[in-house]
């Protein structure tokens, strides 16, 4: 039973090679996953964030919605990747409703479009630890063009958009709920088909934010390159399918060079961090996504990085409704992290 209005969500998690719904409901124990379902989509249809083929991929949507008996149709959406921009900016003190007036001119010096091709947003963190006169502002920048696609993309599967969040963040709001934060640094690493988001914490403020062009399709890339073979068959033989194709010392090279290549660009990304907080070591890394389930990758990113490396479990904190498979919950749910932290949204956030 909820409680008062009923204001829940569907969290709703666009990949570009797997849609993810998950509904979740506030009851009197607390947070209930009462449904989740997931499919592929075929390669191409989404690419870098693009929606090549929105009929298609509304039909997934919809087929989703169907094949589990989500009848909810507010949803959550998010989006990332390069069309959208993420900065941490410092401006002058002034209240909220001041900075929504003047926003766009303390934007343009950040954003590398248009300004008038963006959306905006901002949320204000608090005073500045340098400087008493200023204050510490997220400023988000999503392309027009994107959001307005992905808004069509659910209208189409006959939804209801309410909240289009950032990846990151929707990552970060199931850490925080499933997870103690301490006074640590914490990073936050998504890895999905083709593309890894990086989000660093300290306590509970982001403090910096990356995407990278790197995910699991890599994997599929270099074993049809090797066998001249389809995508699919290229996915069936990286999840461990039978194949007399490809050997296992072949594939155990590919998935090892594609992990490598990871590492060292989260390598560099956390340089990078390092060069702006010298005094802030990130002792502790938080894997999803389908990458976070490779224990080489795993492996390999503790000594690259010199932290604990673990993977998200999105559920931690929620009771499980009776009618999922509590097996298949727990064996997708590195996957299920984003879709997770956009259920959690109600209809009336900011």
């Amino acid at each position: 039973m909820l409680f008062g209005k009923k204001d829940h969500l569907v969290g709703l998690d666009i990949g570009s090679r797997t849609i993810k719904a998950a509904e979740i409901v506030q009851t009197s124990k607390g947070h209930n996953l009462k449904k989740f379902g997931m499919t592929d989509i075929s390669p191409g249809l989404i690419e870098d964030g693009t929606i090549n083929d929105p009929e298609a991929v509304a039909e997934a949507i919809r087929e989703v919605f169907k094949s589990y008996n989500i009848k909810e149709q507010n949803v959550a959406i998010s989006i990332g990747g390069y069309s959208v921009i993420v900065k941490k900016i410092n401006v002058q003190t002034m209240a909220e409703d001041q900075l929504q007036e003047t926003i766009h001119f303390e934007a343009e010096q950040y954003i590398p479009f248009d300004i008038s091709d963006v959306n905006l947003d901002f949320q204000i963190l608090g005073p500045n630890e340098n400087n008493p006169n200023q204050m510490n502002v997220f400023l988000v920048a999503a392309k027009k063009e994107m959001v307005n696609d992905y808004i069509n993309l659910v209208n189409l599967a006959g939804l209801n958009p309410c909240i289009i969040d950032v990846e990151a963040f929707a990552l970060q709001n199931i850490f925080e709920i499933n997870y103690e934060t301490k006074e640590e640094n914490v990073a936050l690493i998504d890895i999905g088909a083709s593309k890894t988001s990086l989000n660093i914490l300290k306590g509970n403020n982001s403090v910096f934010m990356r995407d990278v062009s790197l995910g699991c399709g890599q994997i599929n890339q270099k074993i049809m390159s090797l066998i001249n073979c389809p995508f699919e068959e290229a996915e069936d033989i990286k999840l461990g399918g039978r194949t007399d194709k490809v050997s296992q010392d072949d594939l155990k090279e590919i998935v090892s060079s594609v992990v490598t290549d990871w590492c060292t660009e989260i390598r560099r990304a956390l340089d990078f961090f390092y060069s702006t907080y010298p005094d802030d070591q990130i002792k502790r890394i938080v894997l999803s996504g389908g990458g976070g389930n490779i224990s080489e990758f795993r492996q390999l990113l503790t000594v690259e990085a010199s932290a604990d490396v673990e993977t998200i479990n999105p559920f931690e904190n929620f009771s499980i409704d009776d009618k999922l498979d509590a097996s298949y919950i727990e064996q997708i749910s590195t996957q299920a992290a984003i879709s997770m932290g956009l259920a959690i949204r109600k209809i009336d956030d900011k």
